[in-house]
């Protein structure tokens, strides 16, 4: 049976869209789409797997496709909402063609084993022919990536964690005679699938299809109903009118980055540590720092093996933030953590320290607030919630110019630029990391939850001792126990705005 036959057979059991069918028809080797979202991209570019399996079969040969998705879930959902009812339907089409049983999706463990010696396990979802011929369907990363000798489909391919090292991970296979199908809505500039839509020349079969186009060609969507729930212009016109608008989706734009960068601020401290938990490198650059010349604030986000620890200081002065130091950690173990946090506590004497205290966060905040104090060490649950609040209030701090960063720093740019807004199924807006930076957008988070740190004016409290007041008997305890305690931490007290409560 020809080709032909198949791809006739396969427009008369489902009723495709023209845009759709134009990507069934072209076999080109290296065929890239974008589409906008709700077009049914991912159903389209399936069904192509599914006609070449059957051929395959038909023939009595056999093929090989992977479907990279953006996640588990997504792999999972392309499997049980497009490719397994093809199949079926495919399969009593054929079944005369063809003999065994229904092909089934099987769920199981994926496993590689590392260059660094390492092993991973991720789960995988698949549909295996009588034929020999499969479907394979996982999360992308540059592990899976280069697991496989096989077709391979990049499924919302702008959206993947690190694009280009899974391109990078996944050519040498392709280029071997497999063919690549990258599908996606656009996401900024900074990603793999941004260089495969615009470069020239080019070695790609190339279909783009906006929302004003796949209605008038049939898809039933209202675009009126669609803009107003969005409720994003700048989204509206990247996601749906297909636009490349890089900014649309940062969180902070890289004009906001250096209308905020100040010249004379900012010390940088590097410091990587071995499997073993041994200090390697120690690094430190930027400004010298200056005597203090008002209250210190410190913003924490904490990681233990993959992702940086980032410790931002920052030095209020008048009603702006400017840093101070910043403290970048691979692999630190907790107990070096805590001996930046003392050092710079002994050095600054911050108003207050605020960490992240999500996870594995728990023990190291309240082990912190044994020797920082628990009035003025807060730890921050991260929630989806917390993390807007927090994002909001570096954004608005950095808009009115009263959170400064260091001058050229290519990473902290890259980092604080990582942060996107991401639509989600129902429409919602989220932030998430671009996966394309350095760290996880740690820089990012450490600098607002600095931030929150210092989300009111510090100012000192007037307070009379007891002897002075009147009360007491007269023989000065009260200005021993005043002093004492102003001894002991170091200053007077000092109220803070934003939590309403005394901190020493």
């Amino acid at each position: 049976m020809s080709d032909i036959v198949v791809g006739d057979e396969l427009a008369r059991l489902i009723n495709f869209i023209p845009f759709q069918r134009r990507w069934l028809a072209d076999k080109s080797r290296f065929k890239a789409g974008m589409f906008a979202r709700q077009t049914g991209k991912t159903f389209g570019t399936c069904a192509e797997l599914v006609e070449d399996c059957i051929e395959a079969e038909i023939a009595r040969k056999r093929t090989r496709w992977v479907i990279l998705s953006r996640g588990e879930r997504q792999a999972k959902e392309a499997m049980d909402e497009n490719v397994k009812p093809m199949t079926r339907a495919f399969w009593e089409i054929y079944r005369g063609l063809m003999s065994g049983p229904v092909p089934e999706i099987e769920e199981g463990e994926f496993r590689v084993t590392r260059a660094d010696g390492s092993d991973a396990t991720y789960k995988q979802f698949e549909v295996i022919y009588p034929g020999g011929s499969r479907i394979t369907a996982l999360p992308a990363n540059p592990d899976t990536a280069r697991g496989f000798s096989s077709n391979v489909l990049f499924d919302e391919f702008a959206f993947h964690a690190n694009s280009k090292a899974i391109w990078g991970a996944a050519f040498p296979i392709i280029s071997k005679g497999w063919k690549a199908r990258v599908v996606s809505t656009p996401n900024g500039k900074t990603n793999k699938f941004y260089e495969i839509m615009t470069e020239v020349p080019t070695i790609w079969s190339r279909h783009t299809v906006n929302i004003h186009q796949a209605v008038a060609e049939g898809l039933d969507r209202n675009i009126d109903e669609l803009r107003a729930g969005l409720g994003d212009p700048d989204l509206w016109a990247q996601e749906y009118e297909l636009q490349w608008r890089d900014e649309a989706s940062a969180w902070i734009d890289y004009d906001l980055i250096a209308a905020c960068e100040t010249a004379g601020y900012g010390r940088k401290r590097y410091m990587e540590f071995d499997i073993n938990r041994q200090l390697t490198v120690c690094v430190e650059t930027g400004e010298p720092l200056p005597p203090l010349r008002g209250p210190v604030y410190v913003g924490m986000d904490i990681a233990r093996k993959k992702d940086l620890t980032c410790i931002w200081v920052a030095e209020r002065i008048g009603d702006v933030l400017y840093p101070r130091e910043m403290i970048i950690m691979r692999r630190a173990p907790f107990a070096a953590q805590h001996d930046e946090l003392k050092r710079i506590q002994a050095r600054d004497r911050p108003v207050r320290f605020s960490i992240d205290q999500t996870g594995m966060g728990e023990p190291f905040v309240e082990h912190a607030q044994s020797y920082l104090g628990a009035y003025c060490c807060e730890g921050i649950i991260f929630t989806p919630g917390s993390r807007f609040a927090l994002a909001a209030m570096l954004k608005e701090s950095m808009e009115d110019r009263k959170f400064r960063l260091p001058v050229g720093d290519i990473d902290l740019r890259a980092d604080l630029h990582s942060i996107t807004k991401a639509v989600t199924q129902t429409g919602a807006v989220r932030l998430v990391h671009d996966g394309e930076s350095d760290g996880h957008g740690d820089r990012f988070w450490a600098a607002a939850l600095c931030v929150n740190a210092g989300g009111g004016e510090a100012q000192l409290i007037r307070y009379l001792s007891v002897r002075k007041a009147g009360f007491g008997d007269g023989g000065g305890q009260g200005d021993d126990l005043d002093d004492a305690f102003a001894n002991r931490h170091g200053r007077r007290p000092v109220s803070h705005g934003r939590f309403g409560s005394g901190a020493w």
